[in-house]
């Protein structure tokens, strides 16, 4: 009965002990799924932990408990060894399997000196190497102050090119003209009869006067050539301008050396040229005399239309005005090549140039053409 009492008291004491070791492993592969949780989801979600060795479960765990004790006579010398083997450091510490302690000493401190190796590996990078962020935005720094200074040199090219052009202008005869064109004009009988074309003395047209004369004879009013013997400013003979100015209702015979006479006279013949003219003819009978607008090629080149008007005892005209530059640009080198008879395609061209850039005397096609009239550039 004592050996029965004695096998019993043994077999409680290592179900006990049983039963709490079991309890210590339950915990302790508890905290060990928790580290292993929390390290599978770093190295998901951080591209630095994915370099880490990610723990394998805690399968050493379940080894370590072996099932329950044996019944017998040897429980008791078995419950012994094990407590001196594997209990020396009391419940807490896990029993000694040649494993090492698991990432993690408990609930308080869930990461091991894993993590550790890696925030120490980073920082180190960090400080050999800096921050992926900075060096990008040292990169768009650097990137700025390029275009910056890019932008800087073109800045400063335009503005030189600004000032160079500036400085440039038309010869100082130019002014004076510009303003006796403003009295001249003033005469209501400078427009063409009877379609009342005033291209010459028009608000933003009238620049063909001055160029006119700048080309044909440097904008001086007792300018003479003995060769052609034309005087004054504009290429025209003194017979002629004396029956414009006749037309004109001028109050004293016709001088071409008067400026007035001969800016006033030129805009009448331009205005003709373009428009055309109802004249009475030797015989008394009227007579129409047509004008560049009244050809169908003509007014598709100055108005983008070959369109027409047609009326009796009138010139016929383009039924579109002009008014684009390339058109006015056209008509101009028309009207220079029939007001200076004999005069070569290319002088035309030159007055449609200098008629284009009347606001631009630093063209360098400008400064071109004012340097082959009077040798060098104003």
């Amino acid at each position: 009965m004592s050996t029965t009492s004695a096998d019993f008291e043994n077999f409680s004491d290592d179900d006990e002990l049983w039963l709490s070791d079991l309890e210590t492993r339950a915990i302790d592969l508890e905290n060990e799924l928790s580290v292993w949780r929390e390290t599978r989801q770093r190295a998901l979600g951080d591209q630095d932990y994915a370099a880490e060795p990610v723990p394998s479960p805690p399968h050493e765990s379940f080894r370590r408990v072996a099932g329950p004790p044996e019944r017998g006579p040897q429980a008791g010398a078995r419950t012994s060894a094990h407590a001196a083997a594997g209990w020396a450091a009391g419940p807490s510490q896990p029993r000694g399997t040649g494993r090492s302690q698991p990432r993690g000493t408990g609930p308080s401190q869930p990461r091991g000196t894993g993590r550790t190796r890696s925030s120490d590996e980073r920082t180190r990078a960090l400080i050999d190497h800096g921050r992926r962020s900075v060096r990008r935005a040292r990169f768009g720094r650097t990137h700025k102050i390029a275009i910056g200074l890019a932008v800087l040199t073109v800045v400063v090219i335009v503005l030189i090119m600004v000032v160079f052009r500036t400085g440039a202008s038309w010869p100082a005869s130019v002014p004076v003209v510009q303003n006796e064109i403003s009295t001249a004009c003033q005469n209501p009988n400078i427009v063409s009869e009877p379609n009342q074309v005033n291209f010459a003395c028009g608000k933003d047209t009238s620049q063909i006067l001055w160029v006119f004369s700048l080309m044909t004879s440097g904008d001086n009013p007792a300018f003479s050539d003995t060769k052609s013997g034309r005087q004054g400013l504009e290429p025209i003979s003194a017979t002629q301008g004396g029956e414009v100015a006749w037309s004109l209702n001028l109050h004293h015979p016709y001088n071409p050396y008067n400026a007035l006479d001969s800016l006033q006279v030129a805009a009448r013949a331009i205005n003709n040229i373009i428009g055309g003219a109802s004249l009475t003819g030797s015989n008394g009978k009227p007579t129409v005399q047509p004008g560049l607008e009244s050809n169908p090629v003509n007014c598709a080149r100055y108005t983008g239309s070959a369109a027409i008007v047609t009326r009796a005892g009138y010139p016929a005209m383009c039924a579109t005005a002009v008014t684009s530059a390339s058109g006015q640009a056209a008509l101009v080198a028309d009207v220079y090549k029939q007001w200076f008879v004999g005069s070569s395609p290319a002088l035309a061209q030159d007055a449609s140039v200098l008629y284009q850039n009347a606001n631009d005397p630093g063209d360098p096609q400008v400064q071109a053409i004012l340097k082959t009239l009077f040798g060098s550039a104003a």
